[in-house]
């Protein structure tokens, strides 16, 4: 979701421009699972990827280490003036240190989200990668003051937006073509009497996160609330995450989940179908930071079940939608009955208008050219 704009920026670029920009897209294989990634190719009309490594899955370290090794052959092959990375998994770091390795240039979408909390490896990725970047391009004002106050110097920092808004603004009307009920139909995990899924009338979860889903302490209790309350109070849709079945399964907890009444279990969806549900659903529980955002610019109230966000300005208390309840039963069961009553009301942050690629690729440009004018003119001087 994040690559996809930025395609497309460079291919509307190329399609005027007498000198043409040259990409290359690498596909770390990360993200392996074939409803989790490949999807999203097709779905969003993203080229397919010109060099495929297949990392798969493994430690954080095995990771990093597997993609640094298999980036820098692609590196030294290919030559590159410029280096992009986006976001803040391992490939990010990963390909960001090889970069400066190699002295390639290397720029960042979403730089300078910050949560404060250094036990999330999304946050140690976030630090590394910054700190190298030539460009930091950020996705609002709070994001840019985190990287001043870390000291980077403020001509490398370009207040952009975010280009995740871009992908979502650009799919509105093709996920308004969808039907949730048709959706589920053809995504869910066990055959069951369906319940009407009418707007405004059915909530959606989704949950991966380790702090979640990998500890019987908090994840019992959380299921508990799900099947005790909320679908109680109507039916909730979710997407299962390969890591939550594998701890629901673990924990004997699986049986239990597939059981219950108004729980449909899902596939993880394709993003079309996801923007579909968050369009239509009364709310939404999440610990994904991109949902997060939707939520914010489609106004789907959302309770995050996270202590922290690296996105702030998602939150209520900063003109957001979103509410902090992290994976307490009591704070989410409070915050959850609150906003019961509320409706919807998108807040849309400053430049979050579906134009942040083409500001990305013009910054790019202008400094690759004004670099280049640099060099020629030193090389002059030299002789």
């Amino acid at each position: 979701m994040k690559i996809a704009p930025f395609c497309w920026a460079i291919s509307r670029y190329n399609h005027t421009a007498l000198q043409k920009i040259k990409h290359i897209l690498v596909h770390t294989g990360q993200h392996y699972d074939l409803h989790m990634s490949d999807s999203f190719f097709s779905d969003l009309n993203i080229p397919k990827p010109d060099i495929h490594l297949n990392i798969g899955s493994g430690t954080h370290a095995e990771q990093v280490g597997l993609t640094m090794i298999e980036f820098e052959k692609v590196v030294r092959h290919e030559q590159p003036d410029w280096i992009v990375v986006v976001g803040d998994v391992n490939a990010t770091c990963a390909c960001s240190i090889v970069a400066k390795k190699e002295c390639i240039k290397l720029a960042h979408i979403e730089a300078g989200l910050r949560s404060g909390d250094r036990t999330m490896p999304e946050e140690v990725n976030r630090l590394i990668t910054d700190r190298l970047s030539d460009l930091l391009f950020t996705p609002d004002r709070l994001s840019v003051q985190n990287l001043l106050t870390e000291g980077i110097p403020e001509k490398q920092i370009y207040f952009v937006g975010n280009i995740m808004i871009d992908t979502m603004k650009s799919q509105l009307d093709r996920a308004a073509t969808l039907v949730p009920l048709e959706i589920v139909r053809k995504e869910i995990l066990f055959d069951k009497q369906l319940p009407a899924l009418h707007r405004n009338g059915f909530a959606v979860i989704t949950m991966h996160r380790p702090s979640n889903v990998d500890n019987i302490e908090t994840l019992q209790p959380l299921v508990e609330f799900l099947l005790d309350e909320v679908t109680y109070d109507m039916p909730l849709l979710w997407p299962i995450h390969p890591r939550a079945k594998k701890q629901l399964e673990t924990f004997e907890l699986w049986k239990k989940v597939i059981a219950a009444h108004n729980l449909i279990l899902l596939n993880p969806l394709g993003y079309l179908e996801m923007l579909c549900l968050n369009m239509n659903a009364k709310l939404i529980l999440t610990d994904s930071g991109g949902l997060q955002e939707e939520c914010c610019v489609l106004g789907t109230p959302c309770l995050t079940l996270r202590w922290n966000t690296e996105r702030p300005i998602t939150l209520r208390q900063n003109g957001g939608i979103s509410i902090l309840v992290g994976n307490d039963v009591d704070t989410i069961r409070r915050v959850y009955r609150e906003i019961q009553t509320m409706k919807r009301h998108p807040s849309i942050p400053e430049l979050w208008d579906g134009n942040t690629a083409e500001r990305i690729v013009s910054v790019i440009l202008s400094t690759h050219r004004y670099s280049a004018a640099t060099c020629d003119r030193e090389l002059r001087n030299q002789k």
